[in-house]
């Protein structure tokens, strides 16, 4: 196996750069640290990075440079860049566990042979990072949940699930912003604007932040604008 860090060309105007073989914490801080000295010390043509669970997308302008030179310019900064994450902030999210929020609650239960408390309490305990965004616009991959709730996709996608659903699958949660289909389990669903609607920020957390969500009932659900099922 290729030592790391590897580098991949990618098409004429990127170049990913993998850091780590499994996702964990380490992984992370490995990530973040580059992303950090990347956005420091841009190198010359850089347009965009993209940090993800074990990697990062560096995408380049080609008229200006090209893999092996940018390549150069990030291994330069592996040199250089800090062995511990950046600050990151921490962000209370919300959600409602009402079954009509949560239609996938009580299977989750049977699944793992739990109560439906139990999984509401196993859930609100994770300890969530954000670890990438895919998929979909603001859909932020949280990394920490409990492994008493990894279950994995359902055979078969749900069409028009509500934004707002909180989901998880395999040892991931998320968010959703919008209304697609998912086969992810849904336990419940948050108020929470992940979309901001602020094009210097469209997103509400950053890759490596922390996500805490505390527990709310119906009335304070729709008070904070939750949207019914």
């Amino acid at each position: 196996m290729t030592a790391l860090p590897r580098f991949t060309p990618v098409a004429e105007h990127a170049l990913l750069v993998q850091l780590a073989e499994e996702v964990g914490d380490r992984a992370a801080r490995a990530v973040l640290a580059l992303d950090k000295a990347l956005a420091d010390r841009p190198p010359e043509g850089l347009v965009e990075v993209v940090p993800a669970l074990v990697n990062l997308l560096v995408e380049f302008d080609p008229v200006v440079t090209d893999h092996a030179d940018m390549q150069a310019a990030v291994a330069a900064l592996l040199d250089h860049a800090p062995d511990h994450a950046p600050e990151v902030a921490t962000h209370d999210v919300a959600v409602c566990y009402d079954p009509d929020l949560g239609p996938d609650l009580a299977a989750v239960a049977r699944a793992t042979g739990q109560s439906e408390e139990a999984v509401i309490a196993a859930h609100l305990g994770g300890g969530y990072r954000v670890g990438m965004y895919g998929f979909a616009p603001g859909y932020a991959y949280l990394t920490g949940l409990d492994p008493a709730l990894h279950v994995p996709r359902k055979p078969t996608a749900l069409r028009d699930v509500p934004a707002g659903s909180v989901i998880i699958a395999g040892p991931q949660c998320l968010v959703t912003t919008l209304k697609m289909p998912t086969g992810w389990s849904i336990l419940g669903s948050s108020p929470a604007r992940i979309l901001t609607g602020d094009p210097s920020r469209p997103f509400l957390f950053n890759v490596g932040d922390h996500v805490r969500f505390t527990r709310i009932d119906r009335a304070a659900f729709e008070a904070m604008g939750g949207a019914p099922a």
